[in-house]
């Protein structure tokens, strides 16, 4: 069958959000791929050397920081236990064997932080939800990452609702609590705009679908349930992975990947416009793909992760698999022709030839587990640690540790960056990290 295929330079780009040297905005940055313009970010830090500032956040969540001029933002959850009693019986429901937390009332909360001084500026409580769903224990009721746009920051729980707040003000102009799933492990997914919508993925183990809210007042959109077959396993249905907006050839697609399948959707329509069976179990999807050199790349995730090199030069179809030591969690990131991620546990770092899916190197960092989004700048790949340790390595053909440095406390939010500064975000404060800040004798 003859295939229509475009010019390489036309097939794939990223479609970003804002330009690359814009701030930090949303999670792994304004191209969503973890791909910062900064020169000078510092290699070498730890609780005495290059903190700017570190400031201990209320409440709690994973949720990665997002900038806009002097403002960071980061969403948390007050969280309220529920008795022991309460707890067994709610958890009768459950159809799963994960290491559960069961709460009486949660707490939404937006926070805005003082890029300069690390001063709290806002702490917004958003709403409230008794009995919420139960969460996962390496989870958080506050994992997905918010989105600022034009002076306003939205922010999303998944099923527990949105809400947009006003960064100058942090007054509440809209919230929307109408879209609902079971995500039986808390919420993941990021949401992300294009234009005047603002859209987020819904795939719990009662239902999936894709959404979008007009960002202005947060009214529906369009709403799309998935449409590929799942596993009659309700376990096996949900998913937690962020959508990704792309350019494909003179159009602009949403690239979404939900349990056992990925998408191409419309992103003002929402139109489904192809999809790709993975050809094997792929559920529970938090690793966000990755495009380059016209193909996609994305982690199965779990069950037995695969990464899948994924054809976008025309019909989109699977040209390579990869099976050794594949995250579930942390998103693969592509620098010059090249793939890297780092396993779940062990700090097995994996270099892929792209377009081939072919092994460079396979190399161990800090060991530990692996949750955030590594990201790349100036030609260094920052990994992060649950042990609160980054590993900086070189982003080349040849496996090099450039340094490795830790902090108090655990990391398993995605880092952000802006100006020269490095953010990070562990169980216990906000770290603004710099080559120009004192060290501590």
């Amino acid at each position: 069958m003859k295939r229509n295929l475009l010019p390489c330079s036309l097939v794939l780009t990223l479609f970003s959000l804002c330009e690359l040297s814009a701030e930090w905005n949303q999670w792994r940055g304004p191209s969503g791929a973890g791909i910062s313009q900064a020169k000078a970010l510092p290699t070498k830090w730890s609780e005495t050397k290059n903190v700017k500032w570190k400031t201990a956040l209320p409440g709690r969540g994973w949720s990665s920081p997002v900038i806009e001029g002097n403002r960071i933002w980061v969403t948390a959850a007050h969280e309220f236990l529920a008795s022991e009693e309460d707890s067994k019986k709610r958890l009768k429901s459950n159809t799963g064997s994960q290491p559960l937390t069961v709460l009486e009332k949660a707490r939404f909360h937006a926070l805005c932080i003082d890029r300069e001084s690390g001063r709290i500026l806002h702490n917004v409580e958003l709403f409230s939800v008794n009995e919420p769903q139960w969460v996962h224990r390496y989870n958080s009721y506050a994992s997905p990452t918010p989105i600022v746009d034009q002076g306003r920051i939205y922010c999303h729980f998944g099923t527990y609702g949105m809400a947009c707040v006003d960064c100058s003000s942090g007054k509440v102009v809209w919230k929307n609590l109408d879209n609902h799933c079971m995500h039986e492990n808390g919420p993941g997914g990021s949401p992300v705009i294009v234009g005047n919508v603002i859209f987020f993925h819904m795939d719990g183990s009662d239902k999936q679908y894709v959404t979008a809210l007009n960002k202005d007042d947060g009214k529906l959109a369009w709403r799309t349930a998935r449409s590929g077959k799942l596993h009659s396993n309700p376990q096996l249905k949900k998913a937690y992975s962020t959508p990704l907006v792309m350019r494909r050839g003179e159009k602009t697609e949403l690239i979404s990947a939900g349990a056992n399948w990925v998408y191409g959707y419309d992103p003002m329509t929402g139109d489904e416009k192809w999809k790709v069976d993975y050809e094997t179990l792929g559920f529970s999807n938090v690793a966000r793909p990755v495009t380059g050199n016209g193909m996609l790349f994305l982690s199965t995730c779990f069950m037995r992760a695969e990464m899948l090199g994924i054809s976008l030069k025309g019909k989109p179809e699977i040209v390579w698999r990869y099976r050794k030591s594949v995250p579930s969690s942390p998103s693969p990131i592509f620098v010059d022709g090249l793939l890297f991620f780092v396993g779940d546990s062990g700090g097995l770092v994996t270099c892929l030839e792209a377009e081939s899916g072919k092994l460079i190197w396979s190399e161990r960092i800090a060991s530990g587990k692996y949750w955030a989004a590594p990201f790349v700048a100036a030609g260094r790949i920052y990994f992060h640690s649950e042990e609160g340790v980054t590993t900086v390595i070189r982003a080349g053909r040849k496996f090099e540790v450039v340094a490795e440095n830790s902090l108090d406390g655990k990391l398993m939010a995605s880092a952000a960056v802006a100006g020269d500064e490095l953010f990070l975000r562990t169980d216990k404060a906000l770290y603004s990290i710099s080559n120009m800040a004192p060290s501590s004798p």
